[in-house]
């Protein structure tokens, strides 16, 4: 086993640090990021994107003037010092921009265009305010005062809302007066969602009953956005078919944990 860190006679070493990332949960997430890089890399090489070696010098160069090593001598230090050789530092480099360049074809604007023109219903969207009520009572007292003053919704939350799930939008965010904000179709439950997204503009909907039945939700649709290839749907679409290339890659590969060394 190789050291990492030496405090006075007692040495950090490899099997301590990755036994410390497993049980402080950091362990399956920098595998999960290494697989998906290499998936990537493998890929790229497969199908035989080609690297200048002039980007290759520029990506090294960038490295360097990063880290402020601007003299040969400085840069052999540093990668002495981490115990990395200059081969593997090139390769690293390499791996690096492999990963870039195929994500970058990937999820290119004519790939983003493509996929949105196929998939656009997903990315309907809805602007929504809830209110938590405690009692099935209570959410119908408000659901009829609602529906004689639908502008007095705000003023509902302040006064009869149960704690911030309902007066700060929940694990959504938002803003005081219930607002949850612009949801993406699949953001809400199945049963919810549906009702959600055939609603116009100022409908109520609700109560419904928490799986206990010891909160009732009102909602109420503020707002309807037909899908529109935005910068922010632009984000999502990315990231969906880097999501859904990654998984496709996986399929072609055995990928398992490897066993765990016994110690002797």
């Amino acid at each position: 086993m190789a050291g990492i860190v030496r405090i006075d006679d007692e040495v950090i070493d490899t099997d301590y640090f990755i036994r410390t990332l497993k049980l402080t949960g950091q362990f399956e997430g920098l595998v999960e990021q290494l697989v998906r890089e290499k998936l990537t890399v493998l890929a790229a090489k497969k199908q035989g994107l080609a690297l200048a070696p002039e980007d290759i010098q520029e990506r090294a160069d960038q490295f360097r003037r990063i880290q402020g090593l601007h003299r040969a001598a400085d840069m052999n230090h540093y990668l002495d010092a981490l115990g990395v050789s200059l081969d593997e530092f090139e390769d690293f480099v390499t791996e690096g921009l492999y990963h870039e360049k195929m994500m970058a074809q990937v999820a290119s604007d004519k790939a983003v265009e493509q996929y949105f023109k196929l998939n656009s219903p997903k990315f309907d969207s809805v602007e929504i305010s809830h209110i938590v009520l405690d009692s099935e009572g209570k959410a119908k007292e408000v659901m009829s005062a609602l529906a004689e003053d639908p502008d007095s919704f705000a003023e509902m939350v302040d006064e009869h809302g149960v704690g911030d799930a309902s007066k700060k939008g929940g694990e959504n965010g938002g803003e005081n007066g219930g607002v949850i904000g612009k949801v993406l179709r699949g953001s809400l439950r199945p049963d919810l969602e549906a009702r959600v997204f055939s609603a116009a503009p100022g409908d109520l909907l609700g109560p419904f009953p928490s799986a206990d039945r010891a909160l009732y939700e009102i909602f109420v649709v503020n707002a309807r956005h037909p899908a529109a290839l935005d910068e922010e749907t632009a984000v999502e679409v990315r990231r969906l078919l880097r999501e859904e290339w990654l998984a496709a890659r996986a399929q072609e590969h055995i990928i398992e944990a490897c066993p765990a060394r016994q110690g002797g």
